[in-house]
């Protein structure tokens, strides 16, 4: 199993930003295909960003241009850059690997966008 560890969530204003944080317990991004998930109460759970081992970073539509995806591997960490930031963008945010592997899940972290 792996333990991961989401942190850098709160409440902010709309327009605001924060940047999400995801640790993981030992050496998985250099081998597995990550992604941030979010779910919102009532709703199912999205993937929103995911980047891959090589790189490659993709974005669901409504985060595009406002959210940006990184890693760094030396640190086992994954990070969320999320700026002009929406109501609609609350969430509990996740990480896991893509496609979703049960035995990766974190807490989460919860982010309320609200003036």
């Amino acid at each position: 199993q792996v333990q991961l560890v989401e942190s850098g969530g709160g409440l902010v204003q709309p327009g605001g930003s924060l940047r999400l944080s995801c640790a993981a317990s030992r050496s998985i991004f250099s081998i597995y295909d990550m992604g941030w998930y979010r779910q919102a109460p009532g709703k199912s759970r999205e993937l929103v960003a995911g980047i891959t081992r090589g790189d490659s970073t993709m974005y669901v539509d409504s985060v595009k241009g406002r959210f940006t995806v990184s890693r760094d591997n030396a640190k086992n960490t994954m990070y969320l850059q999320m700026s002009s930031l929406k109501p609609e963008d609350t969430a509990v945010y996740y990480c896991n690997s893509v496609p979703l592997r049960r035995s990766f899940w974190g807490q989460g972290t919860q982010v309320t966008v609200s003036s």
